[in-house]
């Protein structure tokens, strides 16, 4: 368990870099910045030593001990970034306990039913929601063993991997010393959901300084849903029947109930769990929104310095968070400039904007690299206005208004009041979440519309404290009206019900991905083929082969590769697969230099000649109807 041991010990330089650099701060602070940093160094460090040396062992090794270094050298000279931080601001730490930790335990079981769970059988089970998206980050994680840097998709060889990486660069540092793949995803995504859940807390805290709405903060993003709940009781009340639907459906769940346009969908089981680029992002951009409100609070330019660095190690762990940030900075910085009063308005609008250039200074080669190529290659950004809730020919699906209600909740209705009611922090990162809204409500940035949502969640981060905030005054000012507990219950009820639910449905879920045969034959790819080998396989995205291997396969999934703005490619390259299966020749496999082929059920489907390739072929692996031929 060599990997388990680097992340500890990851962990620890970050403990030691944090209380040495916020020494001003309270322990429970100190304790979770050191964690998220040592998370994000473990992403990019030995990223960096990749560029010269692959990503191979060597370069865990070296990123590890830069690491250690780092930590020494913290220990030793102590810079002090103190942050004139008084005994009241304190977090109340039992208090998030008693909400982190709970909500954490259910986060440890999903990750691990939901991360190649072994079944009775030898099957290799998840949930409904990694059913999709899994398969792309175990495949990243296994193809970036000794790979060339900066990488290559594995699943569309001679493109470069745009798709940000760096989370799933983490479970492959674990994976490559030593750590089982499953385990190598579980144990690093249950402590950054950990961190999330812990990070939004801090920030609640550090907006409100009240107890009831750091509660409530905490309750709406994570077990919040919207009314789609409304919708399932209704069908539910008219057929008993469909309650089942409800809970064993695929995707029927509440929360993200597309049959009737409920899209905004619970963010713990269906963004967190599912998509560990976000989770990722969101570890990275709740510490920025904490550092960003304590330095306009405090005026401190070395928390602002702090801010850009980490703000600058952004784009290739999660490129919409980065994006989000900066919307949210640029608003932040347009209304302080236009509504502070001069003696304020000038440092803090300076400070602002040097945190900006030393993000952007570190975050362009980045950018330009991988993002830019990717995203621009692929015809985006591009004008699209009111996110999913229009038909393909342009006419609107519900209300506007009600669209947002429906799909977030009632607090919807109480964001704008509540930034009203603001103080003028408060107002300056509302005026950044109305930014980034608009960006997002007027701008497609990717291929799939959908993933906007990135950036409508991170804006709604923003606004939550103080719609929680702006809450608990509402029910002060009602102190002695009957019937306000009630009032209480009920916006609970329609803000919470929806999410509830989801997450039991997804702790309840279970799906077969990897056969016992494909995982036999994923074991013969992995200990006797080279690891720069090329394979001929279908493009279906559960492919043992580029999932479990880590091997080169022609072409992969349409799921992925058409999203990622490189359908084109996919189509072109998903023909010829069709045509050397159907109508094989040496010539044809070696327009793209195949060293094997691979033949399992799916591949028969298609038509494979197998008489071709087992009279012109030397077959290394025939076992359980899994083929495999070697080109020689």
């Amino acid at each position: 368990m060599v990997g388990v041991l680097v992340l500890i010990l990851f962990e620890l330089c970050g403990l030691i870099i944090a209380r040495s650099l916020f020494s001003g701060c309270a322990r429970s602070v100190r304790a979770w910045l050191g964690l998220c940093t040592g998370t994000v160094m473990m992403m990019w460090f030995p990223a960096l030593f990749a560029f010269f040396m692959d990503f191979t062992a060597a370069a865990q090794w070296c990123g590890t001990a830069l690491a250690v270094i780092l930590a020494g050298v913290c220990f030793f000279l102590k810079p002090d970034l103190k942050d004139n931080f008084r005994k009241e601001d304190s977090p109340p730490v039992k208090l998030f306990a008693l909400l982190v930790i709970p909500l954490t335990l259910i986060s440890a079981y999903l990750q691990y039913t939901h991360v190649l769970c072994p079944g009775a059988d030898g099957t290799l089970n998840v949930g409904q929601s990694t059913y999709g998206d899994l398969c792309l980050h175990l495949g990243i994680a296994t193809g970036l063993e000794n790979a060339a840097f900066p990488p290559e998709y594995t699943i569309m060889p001679g493109v470069l991997l745009g798709y940000p990486f760096l989370a799933d660069a983490l479970s492959s540092t674990m994976y490559i010393l030593g750590t089982p793949l499953a385990l190598s995803f579980t144990l690093p995504g249950t402590l950054m959901m950990a961190l999330v859940y812990w990070g939004m807390c801090m920030f609640a805290w550090e907006m409100t300084r009240r107890r009831g709405a750091v509660i409530l903060s905490f309750l709406l993003l994570f077990l919040g849903g919207g009314l789609g709940f409304l919708y399932t009781f209704d069908k539910v009340f008219q057929d008993s029947s469909l309650l089942n639907q409800a809970l064993f459906g695929y995707y029927y769940a509440p929360a993200n109930y597309t049959q009737e346009n409920v899209r905004w969908v619970n963010s713990v089981v269906d963004l967190l769990i599912p998509q560990r680029t976000l989770l990722a992002g969101w570890l990275m951009v709740l510490p920025a929104f904490y550092l960003l409100a304590r330095a306009m609070n405090t005026g401190n330019r070395r928390l602002f310095i702090a801010l850009g660095i980490w703000a600058g190690a952004m784009p290739m762990v999660h490129t919409h968070s980065f994006l989000a940030l900066g919307a949210i900075s640029f608003g932040a910085l347009v209304y302080v400039f236009f509504r502070y009063e001069k003696e304020k308005r000038d440092g803090l609008f300076m400070n602002l904007f040097l945190y900006g250039v030393i993000a952007c200074v570190l975050a362009l080669p980045q950018l330009l690299l991988w993002s830019f190529p990717q995203t621009f290659g692929g015809g985006y950004p591009a004008l699209s206005f009111n996110w999913v809730n229009t038909t393909g020919d342009g006419r609107m699906i519900d209300g506007y208004i009600w669209f947002w209600v429906k799909n977030v909740g009632p607090v919807f209705l109480l964001l704008v009041p509540a930034a009203f009611s603001a103080k003028k922090r408060g107002r300056a990162l509302a005026a950044g979440a109305l930014f980034l809204f608009l960006l997002a409500e007027f701008i497609q940035f990717q291929e799939n519309e959908y993933d906007n949502i990135k950036l409508f969640y991170v804006a709604y981060i923003v606004m939550l404290p103080l719609a929680a905030n702006y809450l608990m005054l509402l029910y002060d000012r009602l102190k002695g009206v009957h019937g306000r507990a009630l009032l209480a219950a009920v916006f609970l009820i329609l803000t919470l019900t929806s999410g509830s639910v989801s997450i039991v449905r997804e702790a309840i879920s279970s799906y077969g991905l990897f056969s016992p045969q494909d995982v036999k034959a994923a074991d013969f790819v992995r200990e006797n083929t080279e690891q720069d080998a090329v394979f001929l396989t279908d493009t279906d995205h559960i492919n043992p082969v580029s999932v479990l291997a880590g091997r080169t396969v022609v072409c992969g999934p349409q799921l992925y590769l058409h999203w990622h703005g490189l359908g084109e490619e996919f189509y072109r390259r998903e023909a010829y697969i069709r045509d050397a299966y159907a109508n094989p020749s040496f010539e044809k496999l070696a327009e793209y230099d195949i060293d094997y082929v691979y033949i399992g059920y799916t591949e028969r489907s298609w038509g494979a000649d197998e008489d071709w390739f087992r009279e012109n072929l030397s077959v290394v692996y025939d076992e359980n109807g899994i083929a495999i031929y070697s080109v020689e």
